[in-house]
């Protein structure tokens, strides 16, 4: 399949099929990533923040309480300007990287983007398209800054931006990087993960292929995250300019 560079071009994989046991009690009943900020359901900011940089087409990865967010993006299909939205469902928990290969059908751009329902970074994923192809990456990882006790994906590299260490979920180290959630795929990736099985990004995919082309794009920016009550609540303040610059219906 020949590359492509446009962002209208690229599909976006949202992995939105999360349980989010830590935050149930905070979101009233709702899936994760339609948690209320400022009014909206953070999946909404999201899309929209990605849209802004004139990608088009997402694939929604949904599983738990998947009607949910069928359900809200089918009654605004009218005020959806210029995108399409796909839904692929999980009839049972297949992990991040299963809830990929389960999209594959849907997946039709090469390379693709991939990310995180229920996290947020501040960058350019114009930038780090370039980024991609430049380095001709199987696959690529944005990097954000670390936070003092954050548990996230802890990255490594070396001078020419390769992987050379990922350790997901650990205290980061000053220095390191940690994983954004947001990824860049070539479509070779999808043979590298077995179906109907659940098989993790960050425990599975990603340790088992550093030596194959694995680079880090450095954001300089922080990750929000809502997966706990205390980062949900700091989320509605740090993503209200985004919020405010984007309200479109």
């Amino acid at each position: 399949m020949t590359s492509v560079s446009n962002p209208e071009d690229i599909d976006v994989v949202v992995l939105c099929g999360g349980l989010g046991t830590r935050l149930r009690a905070a979101v009233n009943g709702k899936p994760k990533v339609m948690a209320d900020i400022n009014r909206r359901p953070f999946l909404d900011v999201l899309i929209d923040y990605i849209a802004g940089f004139k990608f088009k087409r997402f694939i929604l990865c949904v599983g738990y309480m998947g009607h949910v967010i069928r359900g809200y993006y089918e009654n605004r299909r009218g005020k959806i300007r210029d995108l399409t939205l796909l839904f692929s469902e999980e009839k049972e928990l297949l992990g991040t990287a299963g809830a990929i290969k389960n999209a594959e059908a849907l997946i039709r751009s090469n390379p693709f983007l991939v990310v995180n329902g229920d996290s947020f970074c501040r960058m350019d994923p114009g930038n780090f398209l370039d980024f991609h192809i430049k380095k001709r990456a199987l696959f690529s990882i944005a990097l954000g800054l670390p936070e003092k006790e954050a548990d996230y994906g802890n990255v490594v590299l070396d001078s020419d931006r390769h992987i050379v260490s990922f350790n997901e979920k650990t205290k980061s180290n000053a220095g390191n990087f940690v994983n954004a959630g947001i990824y860049l795929f070539s479509r070779n990736v999808l043979e590298l993960i077995p179906p109907k099985i659940s098989y993790s990004l960050e425990y599975d995919l990603f340790p088992k292929n550093i030596d194959k082309g694995l680079f880090g794009f450095i954001t300089g920016e922080k990750v929000i995250d809502i997966g706990t009550p205390e980062r949900y609540g700091k989320a509605e303040e740090l993503l209200k300019d985004v919020i405010s610059s984007k309200k479109n219906g």
